[in-house]
């Protein structure tokens, strides 16, 4: 069972401040949450969506760069770093005030091959919502980002990690999987980006999920720095879905990287 972290609404510019600070805690059992490799190791022995996917991540050095809270002014720069890199990121969109105010950002990061995602309308907690509340968030993004895309998201992330039985269910009735993470730079909370290069640097570990927003100034510039020394460490970057091919990210479950994997 999730335990449901429940308490006083704050607006969106305090959620965004606080990100990524808080994770949800999981009551129980370790099946309330799939790490990467136990989804890769309940799919077909065949690996044929590894094969599809281009990497083998049971084989490969695996670990997958993802944005939140965008897109922003940054993110077509952004966009360029990932293009000269060769790397391919998942983009956990915001609703309101990003997809709405920069749709061609979204078409382009959907047209350049990372995948999109979703990151709420509003930033709202959503443990703290009911759930027509929490189907609201997370459908008003789904139809803005399909508007401009063609396409729904699979993958959502709630805000700061909380989440609870109500937003599995709402996420599964949407088709969404639940996305969390094993590294986070604590972006918000600095703009020095020698600190947030090292603070990635110093979690990185095989299947992890790194965090990073691309509306913070001291993060995109970070970036090529984050590349350059993990690829010379031989990971390999990845999406979301390539780091769990052949598995598939199914609708409600939470999806977390353990560090010792």
């Amino acid at each position: 069972m999730f335990r449901t972290r429940s308490g006083r609404r704050r607006g969106p510019a305090v959620a965004l401040l606080a990100a990524a600070s808080l994770v949800l805690t999981v009551s129980g059992c370790s099946a309330d949450t799939v790490t990467p490799g136990d989804a890769r190791g309940g799919a077909p022995v065949d690996r044929k969506g590894a094969a599809a996917a281009g990497v083998d991540c049971a084989k490969a050095k695996c670990i997958a760069l993802t944005f939140d809270a965008g897109p922003g002014k940054d993110t077509p720069h952004l966009l360029d770093v990932l293009k000269e890199k060769k790397v391919h990121a998942t983009f956990f969109l915001l609703g309101k005030k990003h997809v709405d105010r920069y749709p061609q950002v979204v078409k382009r990061i959907s047209d350049e091959g990372h995948e999109v995602a979703n990151h709420t309308w509003t930033h709202g907690i959503l443990t703290d919502l009911d759930a027509a509340e929490v189907r609201d968030e997370l459908s008003r993004t789904q139809d803005a980002i399909a508007k401009i895309t063609g396409h729904k998201p699979t993958l959502m992330r709630p805000p700061q990690g909380r989440t609870d039985e109500t937003v599995a269910e709402v996420s599964r009735e949407l088709g969404l999987a639940q996305v969390l993470w094993s590294i986070t730079a604590k972006d918000y909370s600095t703009t020095d980006t020698a600190l947030i290069r090292k603070r990635v640097l110093d979690q990185a570990h095989r299947d992890g999920i790194i965090l990073l927003h691309d509306i913070y100034d001291g993060t995109v510039p970070a970036v090529p720095g984050i590349i350059d020394e993990l690829k010379s460490q031989g990971y390999t970057f990845v999406t979301v879905p390539e780091l769990l091919a052949p598995g598939k990210a199914e609708p409600g479950v939470v999806y977390r990287p353990e560090k010792d994997d």
